[in-house]
């Protein structure tokens, strides 16, 4: 359950696109471990289209480099509302959301033994579906630097359903040397289960997120879902389509171990 609060930063695949090629930009992020700055795990995302129709590719890699899990977004909807997909190569967890003629549907399955739970969801086109949470930081900029509240139905595949969340400005900060805004995510509810509130950093003159503090969304070697700081420092850079192509085609290990 924790883990669909993260978010973490984020998501899959670029569909194929047809003749105009769009550009294709590729950034890089880092997941520490809160208590003592332990590198935990290594995020590559690739980015291609418009921000109101992106498609997002992520690999998420062992300390070493090595790719163990990937997560696809796709535009459908809202930017807030994509369909994406989550796959761990490690024990076989897959979540996501997928549309078809008939609507979209939501899925989890626990580990490569376990059966592919699913079900028909409607999702409001202001809700928010794993990293759309930035489109909606984003597209609601102008309020929570006004200091207003905002409000989403955000989706937890664990629960196959939507919850409330709450999104608000904290304070002005400085960010390793550069101005920043900090803002916390937090259920707008109690469901019987605690889920610590989420800090976001933002760049505040050019708004980009610079760091994530809260619950992860990947497991650690003992299946739990740590809390981490996965921070952005560097702006994102442009990629080939080439190199995209090759990370949508990266195998997968099944260990980060060794």
């Amino acid at each position: 359950m924790r883990r669909s609060l993260l978010l973490s930063l984020v998501l899959l695949l670029c569909p194929v696109l047809p003749a105009a090629a769009q550009q294709v930009l590729r950034q890089e992020g880092r997941a520490y471990a809160p208590a003592d700055g332990r590198l935990l795990y290594r995020e590559t995302h690739w980015l291609q289209g418009p921000p109101t129709a992106r498609s997002r590719l992520v690999l998420y890699r062992c300390a070493d480099g090595r790719a163990f899990a990937r997560k696809w977004m796709t535009p459908q909807g809202s930017p807030q509302t994509p369909d994406f997909a989550f796959e761990d190569a490690r024990n076989g967890y897959q979540e996501g959301l997928q549309a078809s003629a008939t609507g979209r549907t939501v899925y989890v399955r626990e580990d490569a033994r376990a059966d592919r739970v699913s079900r028909a969801i409607a999702i409001p086109p202001d809700a928010v579906v794993d990293a759309g949470f930035d489109a909606a930081v984003l597209g609601h900029w102008d309020a929570l630097q006004a200091g207003r509240p905002v409000a989403f139905q955000f989706l937890l595949p664990s629960r196959q359903r939507l919850v409330p969340l709450k999104l608000q400005r904290n304070a002005s900060v400085t960010w390793q040397g550069q101005p920043a805004e900090q803002l916390q995510m937090r259920l707008d509810a109690w469901f019987g289960f605690a889920v610590p509130a989420v800090t976001l950093v933002y760049a505040r003159n050019r708004p980009r997120l610079l760091q994530f503090s809260g619950t992860g969304n990947v497991r650690d070697a003992q299946g739990r879902y740590p809390q981490v700081r996965v921070e952005f420092p560097a702006e994102p850079v442009t990629a080939s389509a080439a190199e995209l192509a090759a990370a949508r085609q990266q195998p997968l290990v099944a260990t980060c171990a060794g």
